[in-house]
């Protein structure tokens, strides 16, 4: 009986399953080309009509088809399993399923396990195939921008497509024979001082197209030098020379479609895996710390008077991150380091040695015994000059008295070679009288020591108010860029994620609803995929403008429709009618009832 029983849910797994298994791969054929066709309208202006090969345009409509397909397959497990459980419903098999003892939870199962797996599908495609895709396609756009129009000469106005000339054909027998030709030649920069008439002429694109010949029948040439516009100027030389046929060979590199290296796109978050988003976010992180320790360098150097005997020391995260990032730096350095010096390993030991010698030889060094540079013992010029630096280093953290640091202050700065004649200006230790304390006050306020004070001090409190403003917009930009990576990041994960509730909203909906086709489906997914689009694109902008944490806004629009999921299983599973009137009616008069009643227990 139990093996019965499994056989019997076997073929009503596959029964399931097959029903969905069609819809969901042509709704999502149609919506990934909906989708396609409302990308394809943003670059239309700037993709078409530029004179490219089918095989470009279809290889950019793949790209294009890939990298929305994340957008596409949400909206595609919602209409698929709306409209197989519509269709179950509406022919009655859903009600045949539960008399037979299998319940709703029960039928979803096989349409749950394979959204399960198409969501860690959609999670692999969004980390590692999407990203590739994404560099692909901005640089074939990119390169298809770049590209000039193509060659489109037309009778009666001037064509300047072509760098350096403005071409004016009056008729065209077929697309290579022209008559009534006017070419003004702009290649020098002075104006129109050189035009060629023809009466007829014929267009020929050779080397691939790279180049095009035009051979002009009947015509003359008229050049005009350009004129200083002096007082004194003398006649401006003016030539005219006829022809029977001339041939003008124009460059049409510019028509041409070259592609951009791949390379010059690697710093977009939209290229990147969840691996090099990280790495993307501990650069951003180092760049933001360094602004940050930059601010505290700049104030200590601001404030010299302060920072004498203090000094204006970082938050220790600051230092720490600081310390990192100067740790690999070096790291980096060393493993350069290494590399040139493995190179320079490479090298013949003779053809070094000639080198060095070479050089030494130059700069005029003679080598001892042994082949090594002499070295040259310097007698101190001063013993008590040497005593003194000497005490001066090893006794930097005891005091000095004011003997000590006067006679410091002469070593450092000597004002004459002999210490005998250096004049010595010791200071008092008796305190200030009232009469000399008067004297300076009035000497600081006459001359305007005070005033110059104060407007140097104002003056570096501007520089650094101006200075903190430059970083704050820069770290400001950085962590703008931080929450984008930071976005790029969570997105691969939502957006897998949001087939699975799709399909919670989609399939018992579908139970409830019980219609089939294209009817009613299509108007309710719509409804519910603009519901999504507009809390996915609002939690995003919250998440980019500092709002709320990316973490949020990323899982904002999942997180609100996952309610309404849970919401019509549960009234699937007691099989409302929530699309019916008179469900509303019955709910209705049942809250009147209630409050009729508890009206008349308060009365």
């Amino acid at each position: 009986m139990g093996r019965g029983r499994g056989f019997s849910m076997k073929k009503l797994d596959k029964l399931i399953l097959g029903s969905f298994i069609g819809p969901f791969l042509l709704t999502f054929v149609v919506v990934d080309f909906i989708l396609l066709i409302v990308n394809m309208l943003k670059y239309f202006d700037e993709i078409f009509g530029k004179g490219l090969s089918f095989w470009i345009y279809a290889e950019l409509i793949g790209y294009f088809v890939i990298s929305i397909s994340p957008m596409a397959l949400p909206l595609a497990v919602l209409l698929s399993s709306l409209m197989t459980f519509g269709n179950l419903g509406e022919h009655f098999e859903i009600t045949a399923i539960k008399s037979s003892g299998i319940s709703l939870v029960r039928a979803l199962r096989p349409i749950g396990v394979f959204t399960v797996f198409l969501m860690i599908a959609a999670f692999f495609s969004n980390n590692y195939l999407v990203p590739k895709v994404n560099l692909k396609t901005f640089s074939l756009l990119y390169d298809i921008r770049m590209k000039s129009p193509a060659l489109d000469i037309r009778e009666g106005v001037f064509y300047a497509g072509i760098p350096g000339y403005s071409i004016k054909v009056n008729q065209k027998l077929n697309d290579n024979d022209l008559k009534d030709i006017i070419i003004y030649n702009h290649g020098a920069g002075s104006g129109n001082l050189d035009v060629t008439v023809a009466d007829s002429g014929r267009m020929e694109k050779f080397f691939n197209d790279n180049y095009m010949k035009l051979t002009l029948y009947q015509g003359t040439n008229y050049h005009e030098e350009r004129g200083m516009r002096g007082i004194a100027e003398k006649p401006i030389p003016f030539n005219r020379t006829t022809f029977d046929e001339n041939i003008i060979i124009f460059d049409l590199d510019e028509f041409q479609l070259s592609r951009t290296p791949e390379d010059l796109w690697s710093t977009n978050r939209s290229i990147k895996n969840i691996s090099q988003i990280k790495l993307g976010l501990d650069s951003i992180r180092s760049l933001v710390n360094e602004q940050q320790f930059q601010n505290y360098r700049q104030a200590e150097s601001i404030f010299p008077f302060y920072s004498r005997t203090r000094n204006l020391d970082p938050l220790d995260p600051i230092m720490e991150r600081k310390a990192m990032a100067d740790s690999l730096r070096a790291e980096m350095s060393r493993k350069e380091r290494r590399e040139m010096d493995s190179l320079k390993q490479v090298l013949g030991d003779q053809k070094k040695d000639t080198v060095v010698l070479d050089f030494k030889e130059s700069l005029g060094v003679t080598l001892d015994s042994s082949g090594s540079l002499p070295v040259t013992a310097s007698k101190p010029a001063n013993p008590r000059v040497d005593s003194l630096l000497q005490a001066k280093r090893s006794n930097r953290s005891k005091p000095l008295s004011p003997q000590r640091r006067l006679e410091e202050a002469m070593v450092d700065n000597p004002v004459a070679d002999d210490p005998d004649d250096r004049k010595v200006t010791l200071t008092r230790t008796t305190p200030l009288t009232d009469d000399e304390r008067e004297l300076i006050d009035s000497l600081v306020n006459k001359r305007g020591y005070r005033s110059n004070a104060l407007t140097m001090a104002l003056n570096n409190s501007r520089n650094l108010k101006n200075n903190f403003q430059v970083k704050k917009v820069q770290i400001d930009n950085y962590q703008r860029e931080f929450r984008r990576f930071e976005i790029a990041w969570y997105q691969k994960y939502t957006q897998a994620f949001a087939c699975f509730v799709m399909f919670l909203i989609g399939a018992p909906l579908g139970a409830i609803i019980k219609k089939g086709g294209l009817g009613m489906p299509v108007l309710v997914s719509i409804i519910f995929f603009i519901v999504y689009y507009m809390l996915t694109i609002t939690g995003e902008k919250w998440a980019k403008e500092g709002v709320t944490d990316p973490l949020i806004g990323t899982w904002f629009s999942c997180v609100m429709l996952l309610p309404f999921g849970l919401f019509f299983l549960k009234q699937a599973r007691k099989d409302a009618r929530l699309f019916e009137p008179d469900f509303y009616i019955e709910w209705w008069k049942s809250i009147q009832k209630r409050w009729k009643s508890s009206a008349s227990k308060s009365s």
